[in-house]
């Protein structure tokens, strides 16, 4: 990808992390995603390779730590998805 950032909520649908865009912005806005331990509800938020996010407690109860490995440049099947990121930590 040409440009060194992505927004937050294009990069979640792309890491499938939600089936709408639309769905990954409102979960973004909920408040609860950090980007570098810094809390953001703002969609557009710029996110860079090596930025590390940090999930709520789904509802299995653990807290998710991912570490930015690429930008997406597409939505593609869960194992592109996969490529993405790298999973630092799922803990309850």
């Amino acid at each position: 990808m040409s440009e060194n950032y992505q927004r937050l909520d294009q990069w979640l649908y792309y890491a499938r992390v939600a089936k709408t865009r639309a769905l990954c912005a409102a979960i973004i806005a909920k408040g609860r995603i950090r980007i570098n331990r810094q809390p953001t509800s703002k969609p557009h938020a710029k996110l860079h390779i090596n930025d590390v996010l940090t999930f709520p407690p789904g509802s299995g109860g653990e807290v998710r730590v991912w570490r930015v490995l690429d930008l997406g440049e597409r939505r593609g099947p869960a194992k592109e998805a996969a490529l993405l990121y790298e999973i630092i930590r799922e803990e309850g």
